[in-house]
Parts: structure tokens; sequence; C-alpha cells
């Protein structure tokens, strides 16, 4: 009986451990970007969502994932387009990506005959995607599926690539996802104006960059840690704060 509660809690530990920056990055890009926000588009947003946070839906695109009947939206989460190629000239996938996923979910949130039911829903899911959209890992290559085929070891243990970006660096950091959003850099009007512009198409482009210079300076089979924290955990920072400044641009765009 202990050797089967045991069991029990180690998978409860490992499953917790697997969704950590899921749940913990994405709630930081909601609460950044409601600190942004219109009064008009907070109302609008409380009204759709019934009083919930950006923070509490944000992780509402994960949650979904083992129900079958919302099987259709895994493909929106990701694009992988090799290095030498762009988003325009590589094939795109028919079952839609991260692009044509957030492209829907404004479509939705415009709409003047969609049902408040239909807009919570795509709403979201876009505060989801924004986020995704700024994890380098979900605008990656195929080849190794996004870093999860890039193995590589974190603190001695085995992980991939995909796992270290998404949950292991901020893991190490400890912070909950409100001090995270509670402690990024201050930014000027002109910076936070030159942050959200573009469209979320540029913003993939701007992704790019990043996981472009994470594939040039890591090894598959390296040794990360320290050092590996050292260099990027700043990357994510500011990416959780890109992500969380451009969804409040879009959404005062859309609501306000």
């Amino acid at each position: 009986m202990r050797y089967l509660l045991f069991l029990v809690c180690l998978l409860l530990s490992i499953n917790a451990q697997a969704y950590d920056w899921g749940q913990t990055g994405h709630r930081a890009t909601g609460a950044i970007a409601e600190n942004y926000l219109t009064y008009k588009t907070k109302r609008a947003i409380a009204d759709l969502l019934d009083g919930q946070s950006l923070a509490f839906v944000s992780t509402y695109g994960d949650e979904i994932k083992s129900d079958n009947a919302f099987r259709m939206y895994g493909p929106w989460h990701y694009v992988n387009v090799p290095f030498d190629s762009t988003y325009e000239e590589h094939e795109h996938n028919d079952k839609g990506d991260i692009i044509t996923g957030i492209d829907t979910c404004i479509k939705i949130i415009k709409s003047k005959t969609a049902t408040k039911q239909e807009k919570a829903f795509h709403l979201k899911l876009l505060v989801h995607f924004i986020g995704d959209l700024h994890q380098p890992m979900h605008v990656g290559i195929g080849d190794d599926k996004g870093g999860n085929d890039f193995q590589v070891s974190w603190y001695n243990n085995g992980t991939n690539l995909h796992s270290v970006w998404d949950s292991r660096m901020i893991e190490s950091y400890g912070m909950t996802y409100s001090e995270l959003a509670d402690n990024m850099p201050a930014l000027s009007k002109e910076e936070r104006q030159k942050m959200q512009s573009g469209t979320h198409r540029d913003w993939m482009v701007d992704s790019r960059v990043v996981i472009k210079d994470i594939y040039a300076n890591t090894e598959v089979g390296e040794k990360l840690g320290y050092r590996y924290m050292y260099d990027y955990f700043d990357t994510v920072r500011n990416q959780l704060q890109k992500g969380g400044v451009r969804l409040a641009g879009l959404l005062n765009e859309l609501l306000g």
C-alpha cells in the first residue's frame, strides 16, 4: 500500500511539473496584459468572461486538450517552419496553426453575429495563443517537433529543449506568476507602443529570431543549468512581457 501511495504521489509530482510553465508563464502573460488594458476593454472582457481575469483563463487552451471534442484545436498552439524558409513560403498545415488560430479568434471576437459564448471561448483561446506565440519553441522547426526530440539534460536530469523552455527555467527561478508579472522592467509609452507595433505575424517573426539564437547556442546532449539560466532567463522574462503587452494592445484594438 505504501509503495502504491508513493507511485501515485510521484506521478502527481511529475504531472504538476509538466504543466508548471504552461500555467505560470501563461498566467504571467495574462496578468501583465491586464496592466495595459483600457477601462472600456476591461469592461468588455469582464462581461464576456463573467468577471474572470485574463490570468485565470490563460491556461484554458491547454486544459481542453484532454477533451476529444476540442482535438481540432491542437495544431493551433504552434507552427513549424524551417530556418531557411518563411511562414509565407513554407507549406501550411491543412489543420491550421498558431497564426490561423489567432486569425480565427480575432474574426469571432470582432463578429457582430457571434454569440457571447462563442466570443468568450475564442477570447480564452486568443489569450493562450498569444502566450504560445512568444514561447520560442512554439514557432520552431518540425525536424525535432519543436524541440521535443532535442535531447539535453537540465541540472543532470534528462529532458528535451522544449521542456527546458516550457517549464524547467521558470521552475528553477521559483517565482509565482504574479511575482513575475509585478517585477517586469518598466516601459515608457514609446517603448510600449514600439513593442505593440505590427501584427501577430510580425510577432511570430520576432520570436523566430529568438529561437534561431537558441539553436545556434545549444547542442544536442548538452548539460544545461546555471550558465543557461544566466544566459537565457532574461530572454524568458522579455518574451513574457512582450506577450502581455502585445496581448493588451490587441485586446484594446478589438474590444476598446
